[in-house]
């Protein structure tokens, strides 16, 4: 085979297998259509250009149809907008904008804080006034006397007495006898002498109300207080939850009661007491028990261990204990015989040391026994013996013995644990604590009706050591809050009750750091609500209870008493009563605030702090009076000036403000002149300058008009040639604002003098010879006139109103 050959079956196999990898199934027509349609496409320029694109940046690797549609996307609205011109910035225009942008917002933020504070200072005003009101209408609802007001029909004859009557007291009769007690026991404390028991003098006060309820209330306070001083360095709270006192004399206090109801129950049934021999516990107890066993309803089946003398064993050794006998118990125990070893060890041990720790080792074997033998014994006497003397058992009620709540509360004191053992974890163990979350939280008031029986729940939160909760539940009874106030005195007096941390808080609050559910007692706040109704009209009461509150400060660590008296003096503007009146020698005498004067009491201060409080409210008149009072002359002069610039020019009535204000400044005059005030020289000036004007003034207003001329040139304000404006001038700028307020006026009334006497010197009749001296007096007065409204345009000072125009007519009008 020749090469030739060989290469025709080469490309014969070449053309072969490119169509099998290309897979072309056109037919010879359909490739002359194509073409066809490659060529007319080709023959125009533009396509022909597109695909020389096409071709060129196909072989670098663009692809042209997709970036053809990105830039169609692309939008040229906002590329191409014209731009706004640029213009050259004005800095000294801009800086001098923004000066004044800043001018304008401080001068409308001073505009707005006015108006802020003077709406606030309005408001705060009007609700002072209608708090008074209110508090007035409300002493006068909650008066003692809760009658209706008889309105009679028909007229009846009356007659005025012309002696001012002191008005009535607000006081009932036993409110007034605590007011005694207290004023006389203030006495002891600021004579330094040694105090009495403030509980015993309030206790023998409340014989004279012959009330059983109230003695018993007092008796109860009486027994519950007999107990060593408590530190006064220490939170009573706290000191009260770590000693036993006050469980003993609660105790103590509901045996006591229960021995006299033993004494009634015995002798309404004398026969069947069948009562004999020395009188003593025992016997009174065995009496009780005869006439209890006596009656019908009462049996004796399910007692156990015989009798003792006729009566059941375990009755006579628990009525023992509820008598607070523990010998006579003991007694009893040792009749019974063998078998109670441990309950007679127990009770002699209680004989030797009453207020020791707990036997722990002896109560655990007598809940042993209890748990074992005794629980299911039918005699309840034993049982309720085993119960408080082992401590077990806490949750039983024993209702068959205890009848009343009295007789639960004394058992549930005997039970409790110790709170210096280990035990008190114990949960078969109760402790102080939970008798008081028991009373005040499980079973409140709800549980005693105390609504109907308010000195039964008061009585078992006292017994239970909840002062704070038992006053502030007693003085929301109406018929008692004037004896849980006094109680709260005398409890405070002994650092019995727990106070806030401010005075601030309400009534009764809760302080996380107390043990629970313990409260303390808002006293101040307790004390300030009480005086409320009768501080108007008892002023000298109403001092004397504030004095209880002279270590308490206010928010502004001010001593409380003072703050309350300062107050009081305000409301009933009683300054002599209180703190006295200053006499022609300067020498104060005595008022109520002096009863009280110690280091952190001193009626100078409490006059100062009055006189303050008074400016705040712009009662600057009696601001004045208590300034005197405290000796404080320069504040003194100073409002008796402000009050001057004010009325200076004013005329002189009967009983007006400027009548009241110049005597006052008199007194002030005649009272220091002798004496070197320690005085701004320029607030004597301004005083002086203004007394003067007011004698002006009344000189004027009674037609003196050559004594008023005379006061003026000797005040040298006013000029009355041209010579003396300069003078006049530089001695106004001199002037405090006080003399300026009222420089209008003094113009005014000068230039009105000037032109009455004008027209008195035109309208005399004069012949030719005096007609030159007239010409001349006219020519005079004229001068003094334009002096004057030359004064009043060179000043600088801004004339209220029209005050420069009338100056200028009255001048017209004398030439």
């Amino acid at each position: 085979m020749d090469l030739n050959s060989i290469l025709q079956q080469a490309q014969k196999l070449t053309n072969e297998q490119s169509l099998k990898e290309f897979n072309v199934e056109r037919t010879l027509p359909q490739v002359l259509q194509a073409t066809k349609e490659l060529h007319n496409r080709v023959r125009t320029t533009q396509d022909f250009q597109n695909i020389q694109a096409h071709i060129l940046l196909g072989s670098k690797g663009i692809d042209l149809p997709k970036i053809s549609r990105k830039l169609e996307a692309l939008s040229t609205q906002k590329t191409f907008e014209p731009l706004e011109p640029i213009t050259d910035t004005d800095v000294e225009s801009f800086l001098k904008n923004e000066r004044e942008n800043v001018t304008l917002s401080v001068i409308e933020e001073a505009h707005r804080n006015c108006v802020k504070k003077t709406h606030s200072q309005k408001w705060n005003c009007i609700l002072t006034e209608w708090k008074h009101e209110k508090t007035k209408l409300m002493n006068a609802l909650i008066g003692p006397s809760q009658n209706w007001i008889d309105f009679r029909k028909g007229s009846e004859p009356t007659a005025l007495n012309e002696v001012r009557l002191k008005p009535c007291s607000s006081l009932n009769n036993q409110e007034m006898a605590y007011a005694r007690i207290v004023q006389d026991y203030n006495k002891f404390v600021c004579e330094g002498v040694m105090r009495p028991s403030l509980v015993n003098m309030f206790a023998k006060a409340a014989e004279t109300f012959n009330d059983p309820k109230i003695s018993e209330l007092w008796d109860l306070i009486l027994c519950i207080t007999d107990i060593p001083p408590m530190p006064k360095t220490q939170d009573p709270i706290k000191t009260r939850s770590e000693h036993q006192y006050l469980i003993i004399q609660a105790r103590k206090y509901l045996e006591n009661r229960y021995k006299l109801y033993m004494q009634t129950v015995s002798s309404q049934n004398l026969r069947a007491a069948n009562r004999g021999g020395v009188p003593s516990t025992y016997n009174l107890v065995s009496s009780f028990v005869s006439v209890k066993f006596s009656t019908s309803n009462t049996s004796t089946i399910g007692l156990q261990d015989g009798l003792i003398d006729g009566r059941p064993t375990w009755a006579m050794v628990y009525y023992s204990l509820r008598c607070g006998d523990i010998q006579s118990a003991l007694y009893c125990m040792k009749q019974i015989g063998s078998g109670n070893d441990d309950i007679i060890a127990i009770l002699e041990e209680n004989v030797k040391y009453p207020v020791q720790k707990n036997n722990v080792k002896l109560e655990n074997q007598i809940k042993m026994i209890y748990k074992r033998q005794i629980r299911n014994s039918t005699d309840a006497y034993k049982r309720i013996v085993y119960c408080i003397l082992g401590r077990c058992d806490i949750n039983e009620n024993h209702s068959e013995v205890a009848k009343t709540s009295d007789d639960f509360l004394w058992i549930q004191l005997s039970m409790i644990r110790r709170q210096s053992t280990t035990e008190d974890t114990d949960p078969e163990t109760i402790t102080f604590s939970n008798l008081q979350t028991m009373i005040l939280e499980q079973f409140g008031e709800k549980h005693f009706n105390a609504a109907e029986q308010p000195l039964l729940y008061f009585k078992v939160l006292v017994l239970t050591g909840q002062f704070e909760a038992a006053i502030e539940f007693l003085s929301r009874s109406a018929q008692y809050k004037t004896h849980a106030i006094h109680i709260a005195l005398a409890l405070h007096e002994l650092h019995l009750l727990g106070g806030p941390r401010s005075i601030q808080e309400p009534l009764l609050s809760i302080d996380i750091d107390d043990v629970t559910p313990m409260r303390r007692l808002n006293i101040a706040r307790l004390i300030m609500m009480y005086v409320k109704k009768f501080e108007i009209s008892d002023p000298n009461e109403a001092v004397q209870y504030f004095f209880f509150l002279r270590k308490f400060k206010d928010l502004k660590n001010r001593n409380l008493f003072l703050v309350c008296v300062s107050d009081l003096a305000i409301q009933c503007r009683e300054y002599e009563l209180i703190f006295g009146k200053i006499q022609i020698n300067g020498m104060r005498s005595r008022g109520l605030i002096d009863l009280f004067e110690t280091v952190e009491i001193d009626a100078k201060n409490c006059a100062n702090l009055v006189a303050e409080e008074l400016v705040q409210k712009g009662m600057f008149e009696d601001a004045v009076t208590l300034y005197d009072l405290a000796q404080n002359i320069e504040k003194a002069v100073l409002y008796i000036s402000i009050l001057l610039s004010q009325v200076v020019h004013h005329e002189k009535k009967s009983g007006s403000l400027k009548t009241r204000v110049t005597l006052k400044a008199d007194e002030l005059i005649i009272r220091y002149s002798s004496e070197k005030l320690t005085v701004d020289s320029k607030l004597i000036k301004t005083f002086d300058t203004l007394r003067q004007l007011g004698i002006f003034f009344d000189q004027y207003y009674e037609k003196n008009y050559e004594s008023a001329i005379e006061i003026l040139e000797g005040l040298n304000i006013i000029p009355l040639n041209s010579s003396q404006i300069e003078g006049s001038i530089s001695n106004f700028k001199s002037m405090s604002g006080e003399v300026s307020r009222v420089f209008p006026e003094v113009l005014l009334a000068a230039m009105d003098i000037l032109h009455k006497k004008y027209q008195t010197v035109k309208s005399k009749e004069i012949n030719h010879l005096q007609n030159q001296g007239h010409e001349r007096q006219l020519f005079f007065l004229r001068e003094q006139a334009k002096a004057i409204t030359n004064m009043a345009a060179m000043i600088p000072f801004r004339m209220p109103g029209d005050v420069n125009s009338r100056l200028v007519q009255t001048e017209i009008l004398m030439n």
